[in-house]
């Protein structure tokens, strides 16, 4: 699933899933849309991405290169080390600035619950 965003200067794509071959049928249309928005900056959030094969990596740098034609930038945030050696076997990486501050969310869950009774005396 890839889900698309806008501010006034930024687009940003939330991908989740896989992003490989099987997904391909939907990267023209995405591809477009992003293209049309006409942003400075792009953000690929790729957090929940599960897989990316080298039809994944095509499609991102597509959209990082159309973005540099425009005298844009492309960021990726959340994208595991798998995810950038497969932009860099492809010699794309380059194409990318990578948001290495980044901490993408953990799933749902209860790490963030304090436990308040602690204090109490009886």
């Amino acid at each position: 699933m890839i889900e698309i965003a806008t501010s006034a200067a930024t687009t940003t794509l939330v991908i989740a899933g896989d992003l490989d071959l099987a997904e391909r049928d939907q990267f023209p249309e995405i591809a477009a849309r992003v293209v049309g928005l006409r942003r400075q900056l792009l953000v690929i959030d790729m957090c929940d991405v599960t897989f990316m094969d080298s039809t994944g990596a095509a499609f991102l740098i597509s959209l990082a290169d159309a973005s540099r034609k425009r005298g844009g930038a492309t960021v990726l945030r959340g994208a595991d080390p798998r995810d950038l050696f497969v932009l860099e076997i492809c010699g794309a990486l380059e194409l990318f600035r990578i948001d290495a501050d980044h901490r993408c969310q953990a799933a749902e869950g209860g790490a963030g619950q304090v436990a308040e009774d602690a204090s109490t005396t009886g």
